[in-house]
């Protein structure tokens, strides 16, 4: 992101990665970050790709895409090409179960890269993936203001705290790491998250622990980020995620200090249940 990352971050040199040269082309219209970072995969991980939906239709001139928007033909492409692309390049198995936001496009995306890696697993709707989903707890107050100041402004002010009808950032991003930490895949596999732009800004600004965001930072289509956790308890637990060829960590403990220090208290968290607070 351009305006990041800050001191809560910490960048890993590619040293401690294993790197991957894959020779073959990249899929045509494929963001050019997805490559940059597919070359720092660390081998053996229970790794997850949080991804845009691939190529849509057109939305309005506000940013905001109606539910109702498909995927073009050469979405419908990239993704099927995408997932062949990465079941045949990295040390990585798809065949695991995926989850995605229940909005037809994100389902289709994650459809047609289990088909393009030859696989017919099931796709878990997960609504914490929906955009505004995971940020939204009075729908009725804030869907109307997402579609009235446009995405960008919806999202640099949940990031500020400045919205009604929406959680406080860090729990927004908490929610999203505790679903992806309770959904890992085993070793060696690679799990499909897809989702929306929305959704993959804000959790990346949490994570990297800015304010503010621009256009520059936002999230492409067919763009993700890989993630995955140490072998930890979750509280105790460090993140590490690969965005736009660059690798980062993110404590998780440093998170929850920062949700409580805000004054909220963590039982209002999506916390894997063997969490325990005193």
């Amino acid at each position: 992101m351009s305006k990041l990352p800050n001191n809560t971050t910490s960048s890993l040199s590619a040293e401690k990665l294993a790197s991957h040269n894959p020779s073959a082309p990249a899929p045509s219209h494929l963001p050019d970050s997805m490559m940059s970072s597919v070359r720092l995969l660390p081998e053996d991980k229970r790794l997850i790709l949080f991804t845009r939906h691939s190529l849509r239709e057109r939305s309005d001139g506000n940013g905001f895409a109606s539910y109702q928007l498909p995927l073009t033909p050469k979405g419908r492409v990239l993704a099927k090409s995408w997932g062949r692309w990465l079941a045949g390049h990295l040390p990585y198995s798809l065949d695991v179960d995926s989850i995605s936001s229940p909005i037809g496009r994100c389902l289709d995306t994650a459809q047609l890269m289990q088909e393009g890696a030859g696989l017919r697993r099931d796709i878990a709707h997960q609504s914490l993936l929906v955009e505004p989903g995971s940020l939204v707890t009075e729908p009725d107050i804030a869907n109307p203001i997402f579609k009235e100041i446009g995405v960008l402004n919806f999202i640099n002010r949940f990031l500020q705290g400045n919205l009604e009808g929406t959680k406080n950032a860090y729990q927004g991003g908490l929610d999203i790491l505790s679903l992806f930490y309770q959904n890992q895949p085993q070793h060696g596999h690679l799990m499909l998250a897809v989702s929306h732009d929305t959704l993959l800004s804000a959790f990346l600004a949490v994570m990297f622990d800015v304010v503010e965001i621009d256009w520059n930072d936002w999230p492409k289509m067919m763009e993700g980020v890989f993630l995955w956790f140490d072998d930890k308890p979750f509280e105790q637990a460090s993140a590490y995620f690969v965005w736009r060829g660059e690798v980062y960590v993110r404590p998780i403990h440093t998170l929850l200090e920062a949700y409580r220090t805000a004054g909220f208290h963590p039982n209002k968290l999506l916390l894997p249940p063997e969490v325990k607070w005193t």
